[in-house]
């Protein structure tokens, strides 16, 4: 009966550190806003809920018999837990990168907003999007969806293995091709608003050089700009959320 107790609880800390390594970088709940004691209690109380469905993997694969066997497991598992929750983060990271060079092009990149997520301050609109975008993903249930490939990435990637450096890094230079692509894709309208408005100034500017048209035309390319944001708020949030679900779906 100890043995049993004692592989029990060997196996609850082994699911704990995959899951912790997530949570500790997946968009949401690693933000510095959540206490630490929540997101501790969190990751425990969903280590002890999903434990007796991926016992079968951990039962297959076996305990660790001596301790540098032990810490090599636990360094495994942090390792896959984190890579998971980072392939997550990197759609907010690249979503979050495009919005401030489209706050750069309307010229609204001077008004810094709250620090929401990682420490990083961005422009109050990218703020206002991205922090939507991270509530959308909680109330739409796609964080469980996320949770499901977690369960399913023990049978992929076996308790106490490691994952490949090949393995990893292709994963990671896929991840940040495929969502540098989609959040340049959503953002492609201020991009496309950009280049037309600035050739226009310059045009101007080489017309009529003795106005100062720069300073004259910076209101009415911020107040274009806050107008094209107003028209494509909806659009720019749900194209975010359909490819972040196509993904976590099909991870």
């Amino acid at each position: 009966m100890n043995a049993e107790l004692q592989s029990w609880v060997l196996y609850a800390m082994l699911v704990f550190c995959r899951i912790g390594g997530c949570i500790m970088i997946m968009p949401g709940l690693s933000s510095t806003r959540l206490p630490v004691q929540v997101r501790l209690f969190f990751a425990v109380g969903l280590s002890l809920a999903l434990l007796p469905v991926v016992e079968p993997a951990l039962r297959e694969q076996g305990l660790p018999t001596t301790v540098p066997a032990l810490f090599v497991f636990i360094a495994a598992e942090l390792v896959a837990g984190g890579v998971i929750g980072l392939l997550a983060r990197i759609f907010f990271l690249a979503f979050q990168g495009m919005l401030s060079a489209t706050a750069q092009i309307i010229g609204y990149s001077s008004n810094v907003g709250d620090v929401v997520d990682d420490g990083q301050q961005l422009p109050e609109f990218a703020t206002i999007i991205s922090l939507t975008a991270t509530v959308l993903i909680f109330v739409s249930g796609l964080h469980w969806q996320l949770f499901r490939g977690l369960v399913d990435s023990y049978w992929q990637i076996p308790p106490g293995r490691w994952i490949g450096s090949a393995r990893m890094l292709s994963s990671l230079t896929d991840q940040l091709s495929a969502t540098f692509i989609m959040a340049l894709r959503i953002t492609s309208p201020f991009f496309i608003y950009g280049v037309i408005v600035n050739f226009a100034i310059g045009l101007t500017n080489k017309l009529v050089p003795q106005i100062p048209v720069y300073f004259i035309s910076t209101p009415f390319v911020l107040a274009g700009g806050i107008f094209l944001l107003y028209l494509l708020v909806p659009e720019i949030i749900e194209a975010f959320m359909d490819s972040f679900a196509t993904w976590v779906k099909t991870f």
